[in-house]
């Protein structure tokens, strides 16, 4: 059945992968409130989503890359986790979460679990390190994961959470062979401090997975984010690595 991705905005995404149905991220406010991440940093958002939450359609489970920042989880991201199969994050956010009432699983990096979709197919989630900015951040900024995502038809997707490029991120490139990187840029930055992959570091992760395909997301219609897509494009040409490169357009499915 292969691999279809939606690109709703921000790093909200839908994935499909060999029958499982999966959402990223959920952000589904209006554009336009300020948001705090804390220690005077803020941002705001200032474009929507592709669709609604109502229109998202059956969800098999939700991967949530962390829960403490407004621009992976939202009021309206919040909201739809009430009624969510489960959720998939963090062992910090899942007892957050949890004391909501909400239906949460945490993992801890290369920590592993099976879910099964509704159809039956079945998809092996392994949580995989991410540092949400610079060397000892992770005090104030908290923890983040991404995920590895296996497919009973051999598809493994590697998307990265909101993260630089570090260590933790060539371990994932060791230890399984990624087929499709769906990748959070945007270069999110606060004066020196950076907190995601900026275009050089998009490079450095091409040329860490090897073949794979690049699907970047979460580079667009935030205050904070302080790359653009042509800057990334410029990067990758540079490198001669576009012909890898698969670009979305926010709302229409592709198959990868």
């Amino acid at each position: 059945m292969g691999i279809t991705i939606t690109h709703l905005g921000t790093a909200t995404t839908i994935l499909e992968i060999d029958g499982v149905r999966l959402l990223t991220d959920p952000v589904f406010d209006p554009p336009g409130p300020k948001w705090s991440f804390g220690f005077g940093m803020t941002s705001t958002m200032t474009a929507p989503v592709a669709i609604t939450s109502q229109d998202v359609g059956p969800i098999d489970a939700v991967l949530l890359s962390h829960d403490q920042h407004g621009d992976n989880l939202d009021h309206a991201g919040r909201k739809y986790l009430e009624g969510a199969k489960q959720v998939i994050t963090t062992n910090a956010g899942a007892k957050r979460l949890g004391a909501t009432g909400i239906r949460v699983i945490g993992l801890q990096p290369f920590s592993s679990m099976a879910l099964k979709g509704e159809s039956g197919a079945r998809v092996r989630v392994t949580a995989t390190p991410a540092r949400h900015g610079p060397p000892l951040s992770v005090p104030f900024v908290g923890d983040v994961i991404g995920f590895v995502l296996e497919g009973d038809e051999g598809s493994v997707v590697y998307v990265t959470g909101d993260t630089v490029f570090f260590g933790g991120v060539e371990e994932v490139a060791k230890r399984f062979t990624v087929k499709h990187v769906v990748a959070h840029l945007g270069c999110a930055a606060y004066g020196p401090l950076r907190f995601t992959m900026n275009a050089s570091e998009a490079v450095k992760l091409a040329h860490a997975f090897g073949s794979a395909t690049i699907v970047p997301i979460h580079y667009d219609g935030w205050t904070h984010f302080k790359e653009s897509r042509a800057t990334v494009e410029t990067a990758f040409a540079k490198a001669n690595l576009s012909d890898r490169v698969v670009w979305l357009e926010k709302g229409a499915a592709r198959v990868l």
